[in-house]
């Protein structure tokens, strides 16, 4: 607040063929009052979003278009969106999602300067409940959903969980473009989408940024319609698109070999970091299929694959990934020289083994056991630590 005014936020709103949930959205944030900027990017939208757009009447409007044919995706968009923001405050919103009576309020009176403060989601039952948010069935279609009872419903949270707050970070957030931008805004190895913002969170977090949850700063998420319950991608309410599991898996890969494990964090949602060291496996009696499981959680593996399977593998996944596997597979005969060397027998991969789950945990591992330069024995698995050198600083600043 400056005065007694309200200071202007830009909510930028990616879209693509969400215009009966955008329509609302835009609605709810026209009826906050205070009149913020909107800035709607439309992702090539195949339904009749373009018309729409262009029929408002509305001077605090900007829309950015992407004529297509392909996608860019939320990664891009969002990332163009802010950039484009002529406020000092953003606010990351989704195009089906409906702003409380008094979300603006709410939110501001929490931020300051490297502070991400999100709303709280209340959503329908379509994913399980969870700590973070408020599962509603107001409705998961427009046409099963009442605007006017919906917002009766957010007002009365906002009253009930007057000035309450957890410390988490999700969709939707609000923030200093500043701040957004002084970290490189969104990693493009996670475009069009998923992992993208558990990527940030994570960056967000190493930088030392708090994280404020507003309990009465809500909205009403139909959820998850940019890609995976979208109809126009093969997807429908709960049911998830072609689309969104080939990207969520692809991407879930790439998480997994920039920070060294899977998304981790607290039941408010918090991230939960492990350092980042530099670790090779050395890996005998590797089939393919272990092969595709170790190789993510390493930065080098050393395998006695047949050339011919590693040959088939690299040809596949690396039109999947920027990392070059051809450096990140290594025969077994190499000497290693990674920080850490894990030593391991491909016979003890198996579904549940305790190597299993011990080898997706190396990182937590060497955070737990605080250990020095030196060999040891982890049940199975032999593990040397040539050095102690971590490279979590290596990974808030995107370079672009």
């Amino acid at each position: 607040m400056i005065g007694n005014s309200m200071e202007k936020i830009t909510f930028v709103i990616p879209s693509r063929n969400n215009l009966e949930f955008l329509q609302l959205a835009y609605k709810s944030i026209r009826n906050l009052k205070t009149k913020h900027q909107i800035l709607i990017l439309d992702d090539a939208s195949k339904d009749e979003t373009n018309n729409w757009l262009t029929s408002l009447n509305d001077e605090d409007v900007t829309i950015y278009s992407n004529p297509g044919p392909d996608r860019i995706g939320i990664v891009g968009m969002f990332d163009k969106g802010i950039e484009m923001a002529t406020t000092d405050i953003i606010f990351a919103f989704h195009a089906d999602m409906i702003a409380s009576p008094n979300l603006d309020v709410n939110i501001l009176k929490h931020l300051k300067q490297k502070t991400v403060v999100c709303a709280t989601r209340v959503e329908p039952p379509l994913h399980p409940p969870g700590p973070e948010k408020i599962t509603l069935p107001l409705g998961d279609e427009v046409d099963n959903f009442d605007y006017e009872s919906c917002v009766e419903t957010l007002r009365s949270l906002e009253d009930k969980n007057k000035g309450a707050t957890t410390e988490g970070v999700f969709a939707p957030w609000c923030m200093y473009k500043e701040d957004f931008l002084n970290i490189g805004g969104h990693d493009e190895l996670f475009a069009p989408q998923s992992k993208e913002d558990s990527d940030l969170f994570n960056r967000f977090h190493l930088n030392g940024y708090s994280f404020v949850q507003s309990w009465d700063g809500l909205v009403y998420h139909f959820t998850s319609r940019g890609s995976r319950f979208n109809k126009h991608s093969g997807g429908n309410t709960g049911i998830n698109s072609p689309e969104w599991l080939h990207t969520t898996s692809k991407n879930g890969r790439n998480f997994i070999r920039k920070w060294g494990h899977f998304v981790k964090h607290d039941k408010h949602m918090k991230p939960v970091i492990h350092h980042r060291y530099n670790i090779g496996f050395v890996v005998k009696n590797c089939t393919p299929d272990k092969l595709r499981f170790l190789e993510v959680f390493c930065d080098t593996i050393y395998t006695d694959t047949a050339t011919e399977e590693i040959l088939r593998y690299t040809t596949e996944e690396q039109k999947n990934t920027p990392y070059n596997l051809s450096d990140r597979i290594r025969p077994i005969e190499d000497t290693p020289k990674n920080d850490v060397i894990v030593y391991i027998d491909g016979n003890l991969i198996t579904n549940g083994s305790q190597e299993t789950g011990m080898i997706q945990m190396i990182p937590e591992i060497l955070d737990g056991n605080n250990l020095e330069v030196g060999e040891y024995e982890l049940g199975n698995i032999r593990v040397k630590v040539n050095t102690i050198k971590t490279y979590d600083s290596d990974l808030i600043v995107l370079k672009k």
